[in-house]
């Protein structure tokens, strides 16, 4: 193989860059919308219905039991199928769902479309991941898995304050504001579903907007990588045997913390400012400002470690963060100081998700990625149904959420502690694959 050359290196990423990561981008900040716009219904919600809090935490949670349950089947279908056409049938349906869950009745009601709405994602998140390392060199991975998960934070930033400003109407044609919250919300995932039919290429040899000696150079990075990964883990390149990989499973699990404390954040942080008397569009830019300020952080974080080439430490630090910040919040009890946790908090939970997403692939290719890394997100995420049912479950048994607080820091630093007991095993790679300058 020829030395690199880096400027077609470089034309060929920025590319990529331009034409993948700006959409992907749009399609995760719409699911992640859909996901925790449930936290500002609740606002209107839950006395309209009858939801205590720890019925509306396990509701709440109940999206990621089915998201579990779909989770490792639909990626698979996603490795045969295409990303293109499974990521459109994706969007369609979770759209139509969450645009439905306007018209709950009751309890039963809403854990049916919570967890009907999870079913529907399922694949989603997993297959985006899978689809990126389709098209980005390992090297680049980090920085692009980054840039692709900062439409969470970036969802919360800017969706809340508009969740808030949908929330400050008056019921209009018969509907309450909670219930346009949810049929605004989910009508673009349904034209965003339309769109990826014409938009998204399922692989490098179809990508007609490189150049025929860029796309031959990415071809062959990424054979030579794949071929490389299915060397160093033979046992693992099949979807079975992923499953019930060592090192898929302690991802699963420190993947499990991080993602607790996210939900917890994006479902309950509306709930936590309510008591001190902000109106929604108020508590809309409140929320907002943690994420926004954890943005640029997490990209240059990711960065980082693509440029060290290290993966272990750059997930550590940032979940012991995580773990202060939600210590802190639950001491605080002033306006000012839970807001400043909470930003600790999304600092350390947005910076660990780059490095820790550009892990899986240094081990894993062919079926076995696809069934591994939706095994580490569907585990992974149920962190978010424990994260905010217990949030509600110690808010309605001990009339605080400290107790819950308490647990998702734990968890954190229980992520922390497996990140770095899998960086002591000289089998689990946590590094990135060095740079090829050889011949």
């Amino acid at each position: 193989m020829n030395p690199i050359d880096p400027t077609l290196e470089a034309r060929v990423i920025g590319k990529l860059r331009r034409r993948i990561l700006p959409f992907v981008m749009l399609l995760y900040f719409v699911s992640f919308l859909d996901r925790v716009n449930v936290g500002f219904a609740a606002l209107g919600m839950n006395r309209a219905i009858g939801l205590t809090s720890a019925m509306f935490g396990l509701g709440s949670g109940l999206f990621f039991v089915s998201y579990f349950l779909f989770e490792v089947p639909s990626n698979l279908i996603l490795y045969r199928v295409g990303a293109r056409l499974w990521i459109a049938r994706l969007m369609l349906t979770w759209g139509l769902v969450s645009a439905a869950s306007a018209f709950v009745t009751g309890p039963h009601s809403f854990y049916v479309l919570r967890f009907l709405l999870g079913a529907a994602e399922a694949g989603f998140f997993p297959g985006v991941i899978l689809y990126l390392s389709l098209w980005f060199p390992a090297r680049h991975r980090a920085f692009a898995a980054a840039v692709f998960l900062t439409a969470a934070p970036l969802s919360t930033a800017i969706g809340s304050p508009i969740s808030g400003a949908i929330l400050e109407l008056h019921t209009f044609a018969g509907l309450s504001s909670w219930q346009w919250l949810y049929l605004l919300e989910g009508l673009p995932a349904i034209v965003l579903g339309l769109l990826v039919l014409r938009i998204l290429i399922d692989k490098p040899t179809d990508a007609r907007w490189l150049e025929p000696e860029e796309r031959t150079w990415l071809i062959t990075a990424l054979d030579a990588e794949s071929t490389a990964a299915g060397r160093r883990a033979q046992p693992t390149t099949g979807a079975l045997a992923a499953l019930a990989n060592r090192r898929v499973i302690i991802l699963a699990c420190i993947y499990l913390g991080t993602s607790a404390g996210l939900y917890t954040l994006g479902i309950w942080t509306p709930l936590l400012l309510h008591p001190f008397g902000l109106t929604p569009l108020a508590i809309g830019f409140a929320t907002g400002a943690p994420a926004l300020v954890a943005i640029l952080p997490m990209v240059l974080w990711a960065r980082h470690s693509d440029r060290t080439q290290e993966r272990a430490w750059h997930v550590i630090v940032p979940c012991v963060l995580g773990s202060l910040g939600f210590l802190w919040s639950a001491h605080a009890h002033a306006l000012a100081g839970i807001l400043l946790a909470l930003t600790v908090a999304n600092l350390g939970i947005s910076a660990a998700k780059g490095p820790l997403w550009a892990i899986p692939s240094v081990f894993l290719s062919g079926a076995g990625a696809a069934s591994g890394i939706a095994m580490i997100n569907s585990i992974g995420n149920l962190g978010g149904f424990l994260g905010p049912y217990l949030i509600g479950w110690f808010k309605d048994r001990a009339g605080s959420y400290a107790g819950g607080l308490y647990a998702v820091a734990a968890m954190l630093a229980l992520s922390a502690g497996l990140m770095l007991l899998l960086s002591r095993q000289p089998a689990s790679r946590v590094s990135a694959p060095a740079r090829d300058t050889g011949s």
